[in-house]
């Protein structure tokens, strides 16, 4: 059995056990009969005879460790990882700090090892600024980018932004919610006292080892957005703004558009299309008003005087004082036959026609679905018509179950 050095002192750094998929902790087992790639395990895997494949658990194997000298013979290569750690977290010249974290050495030792070995050693010297700049361009496109000095965002709890960042809070580098966010309530009544069994002692260290697990697995998906920049939101915009341009681009193909001239013109036309729509659909709310002429007539020369530029000069009637408008008549109107009875009802005392009353309950279910729930503020953002209509039909769609709130 061979004793190697490790990757790095940081479990997250070394590769998985392929047991368990943990990190792996000093000491550990390598196969010196299988790989590549290497294959690793945990010494828990290791005394359970973890087989996989073409790993047999009576291969000969090497234990990975970093308890051997490298610049010092009274050094270990995990007391110089843990110098180097000490010093990025508590600062070059803050060695009795230093010493404090590491525990093995004195502040004269560390300081002494320190400045022989990683200041004054010409082999250092040269690659230092090149470690640097390997680690900047590493971290260069992380989650949340930020410098040192300045402030990172804090969006407020269930807010647009804290929600298209999964709940990550970049000054802390957590999550609002972690994965297995109640594995700590295995552990809150646990108290190891001296008058314990030794059944009920190793039941005690097993939930323990059991939450250590799990605790593992939280890392271990964290590393995974960090490493992968899931938390990026430049990368998500431009993302998105990419996924937009190849949209446009598949609607133009679809249309038999094949340069940039055409689709100047076809998003012209298009463009017209849909303010042509928009007249059909305020000319259908119209109808609601044809029983009262004269409310009619007033809505009319009030259009006519806004499209051509001019102040409206004839006032929209106040309904203080005016009789509840009956019930809308569906009879004839398009899309009344896709409305069940509730629905029907619903466009009749709302007097809303049912090709409006389609599209908004059709933008408020797709709303719905994509945030997981709706609420009665987003429900009026969708669709500009009147508050209380808004709410009358937010109200029956949460009462039907065609949508949740939020």
């Amino acid at each position: 059995m061979d004793r190697l050095g490790s990757f790095s002192n940081d479990p997250s750094d070394k590769p998985p056990c392929r047991g368990c998929s943990s990190y792996l902790m000093e000491p550990y087992i390598k196969c010196a009969e299988c790989g590549p790639p290497p294959f690793f395990l945990c010494l828990q895997c290791f005394t359970r005879g973890f087989e996989y494949k073409k790993h047999q658990s009576d291969h000969t194997y090497e234990i990975m460790t970093s308890d051997f000298p490298v610049l010092d013979p009274s050094w270990t290569a995990q007391e110089e990882m843990a110098l180097l750690e000490a010093v990025m977290d508590c600062g070059f010249g803050n060695w009795q700090d230093v010493a404090n974290q590491m525990c093995t050495k004195t502040k004269e030792e560390c300081e002494k090892h320190y400045m022989k070995h990683f200041i004054n050693n010409p082999l250092f010297a040269s690659t230092l600024l090149n470690l640097k700049q390997a680690e900047e361009a590493k971290t260069a496109d992380t989650a949340i980018p930020f410098q040192s000095t300045d402030d990172p965002p804090r969006p407020t709890f269930d807010s647009l932004l804290s929600r298209d960042m999964a709940g990550y809070m970049p000054a802390r580098a957590d999550f609002i919610e972690e994965f297995d966010n109640y594995a700590e309530w295995d552990l809150r009544d646990i108290d190891f006292v001296e008058d314990d069994s030794d059944i009920l002692h190793a039941l005690k260290m097993a939930v323990v080892d059991i939450y250590h697990s799990r605790l593992k697995e939280r890392q271990r998906r964290k590393k995974i957005i960090r490493d992968h920049g899931l938390i990026n939101l430049r990368k998500f915009q431009l993302e998105f703004e990419l996924r937009r341009e190849i949209k446009r681009l598949q609607e133009y193909r679809t249309a038999g558009i094949t340069n940039f001239c055409s689709a100047r013109t076809y998003d012209h036309l298009k463009k017209t299309r849909e303010e042509e729509r928009l007249k059909r659909t305020m000319l259908s709310e119209v109808l609601q008003y044809i029983q009262d002429s004269s409310a009619c007539q007033q809505w009319l020369r009030r259009q006519a005087d806004i499209d051509s530029g001019l102040s409206p000069s004839v006032p929209m009637a106040s309904n203080s004082g005016r009789r509840s408008a009956p019930p809308l008549n569906l009879t004839g109107l398009p899309g009344t036959e896709k409305l069940n009875e509730k629905e029907k009802e619903l466009c009749q005392m709302v007097r809303l026609v049912p090709g409006a009353y389609l599209e908004y309950k059709s933008a408020l279910l797709n709303e719905c679905n994509k945030q997981g729930g709706l609420r009665l503020a987003q429900a009026r953002a969708l669709i500009k018509i009147d508050v209380n209509k808004t709410r009358k039909i937010y109200d029956f769609l949460i009462r039907e179950g065609y949508i949740t709130k939020a």
